[in-house]
């Protein structure tokens, strides 16, 4: 493999002529550390550098995402990013950066996305028998979240606008447990990522009722979307690379070229196993997307207050 040569990073120098960092906003094991490593490891043919794996875990991945905004923007120190700290907590929260604009987008790489279920022996069989009832009853159907002020919870949001059904939501620390909530009986439904139901669903103690996709979700192909059902709901998660603002161009496209090459690597491409569906976009339609997101994101917090 013909490792292609580097370019001008703006200062006379070939870029790059160091390590790159890139910092996940996961602690290890999780599911942004596993991506950045995958893309590390896919990416050695392509880039004539070693990219390093830095975790900076903690305010629902904003602290990652601040450390990545005042970093030099000289392509040294990029991030691995989920979509919600840089479009969704901004709005939420008083932080070092403002939105999307305060990154370079560079390469979108995969999308998460997230599924409602209930319990195995719940009577509710489609998404519109959970949604009547919640209409009928506002605010009695409990529905367990990966987490407080996330996508899932905006997710929740989003149906109350476009169905008047009323949720009450129950964030918990992690996907897994809010599906033990929902095992145990704790909540009546739950809005988390469809690798976490697997098991349960094939051991029938849990049933996908719809995903919040635009097409029908790999791990579980018989389950229709939202959309399908009569909800246009497509709100997901989706993991993308960004650097500081002002990254140049020249920087910016070595790095985009190198990660899109490891995107349709045979290695890469094992991360659909999990349960994330490689969706590539490049740094414009990246750039277009976080901040579309962003607007959304927006107008759907200041509806949660009302």
């Amino acid at each position: 493999m013909v490792i292609p040569a580097g370019c001008q990073n703006g200062a006379g120098r070939v870029y790059p002529d160091k390590p790159v960092t890139i910092i996940a906003l996961d602690p290890a094991g999780g599911p942004t550390d596993i991506v950045a490593r995958q893309l590390a490891e896919a990416a050695k043919p392509f880039f004539p550098q070693p990219l390093v794996v830095i975790n900076r875990p903690g305010g629902a991945g904003t602290i990652a995402a601040a450390e990545v905004a005042k970093a030099a923007p000289d392509g040294y120190t990029i991030g691995l990013q989920a979509v919600g700290p840089l479009a969704l907590q901004p709005h939420r929260n008083q932080l070092p950066y403002q939105g999307p604009r305060d990154f370079t987008p560079i390469i979108k790489l995969v999308d998460q996305p997230l599924a409602l279920a209930v319990r195995g022996d719940s009577s509710r069989q489609t998404a519109s028998d959970l949604l009547r009832d919640a209409q009928a009853s506002p605010g009695r159907i409990r529905v367990a979240l990966p987490g407080a002020g996330t996508i899932a919870q905006l997710v929740l949001t989003e149906l109350r606008r476009q169905t008047g059904a009323v949720f009450t939501p129950v964030p918990f620390g992690s996907a897994g447990e809010a599906v033990l909530a929902l095992l145990g009986g704790e909540v009546e439904a739950a809005v988390v990522g469809p690798p976490t139901l697997v098991a349960h669903v094939r051991a029938g103690k849990a049933r996908v009722l719809g995903v919040f996709e635009a097409q029908r979700d790999p791990l579980f192909p018989d389950v229709p979307t939202l959309r399908e059902q009569g909800q246009d709901v497509t709100l997901g998660g989706y993991f993308c690379v960004v650097g500081p603002k002002g990254t140049p161009r020249p920087v910016v496209a070595r790095l985009h070229d190198a990660f899109q090459q490891a995107l349709a690597s045979p290695e890469f491409q094992r991360l659909t196993a999990a349960g994330l569906v490689i969706d590539y976009a490049g740094p414009q339609a990246l750039g277009e997307q976080l901040q579309r997101d962003y607007d959304l994101y927006g107008q759907l917090v200041r509806l949660e207050g009302q």
